[in-house]
């Protein structure tokens, strides 16, 4: 609840759009919460990792009841998703569920490991999309580089006033 108020208080007083918000890791879900406040408009879920995947409910899970994934479905805001596919913080399961609970608006970039992708460009254990996995700027085709700039775009898209 507080962070949605920081996100009121600082549309407030800065105006424009809305609010982005980029979650990660343990704060990657913190994104679609935030979608249950209007100011939020353009939330980015990098790795989200909680609730931890131990079991099949937990690794399809979002964090939020169904009356809550319901309103942010209902909301039609886009949300990017971003994460490894051999990540085992993030199971493939919680993209699948955001998938279908929010269907089109859902866009993400799953990057591919090499557990699932003989010959990926990254490593067996790589979690951080947007810090300690993203590849050198030198690297620009690189995967973790495209989720980059992709999200650069989606914030740029969604917050830039017309």
């Amino acid at each position: 609840a507080w962070l949605r108020a920081l996100a009121r208080d600082l549309h407030g007083r800065h105006g424009g759009p809305g609010v982005g918000f980029v979650g990660m890791c343990f704060t990657g879900g913190f994104g679609l919460a935030m979608l249950l406040d209007d100011t939020v408009v353009a939330p980015v879920l990098s790795q989200p990792s909680l609730p931890f995947g131990l079991g099949g409910a937990r690794k399809a899970s979002t964090g939020l009841s169904a009356d809550e994934l319901a309103t942010v479905a209902a909301k039609g805001c886009p949300v990017l998703g971003l994460r490894f596919t051999g990540d085992a913080l993030v199971p493939g399961e919680r993209f699948a569920t955001l998938k279908h609970a929010l269907g089109d608006n859902f866009v993400h970039e799953e990057i591919p490991s090499p557990s699932d992708t003989p010959g990926a460009e990254t490593g067996k254990q790589d979690h951080s999309v947007l810090t300690e996995h993203l590849a050198p700027d030198d690297q620009p085709d690189h995967p973790s580089q495209v989720a980059l700039a992709r999200t650069l775009d989606f914030l740029a898209e969604r917050l830039t006033p017309i």
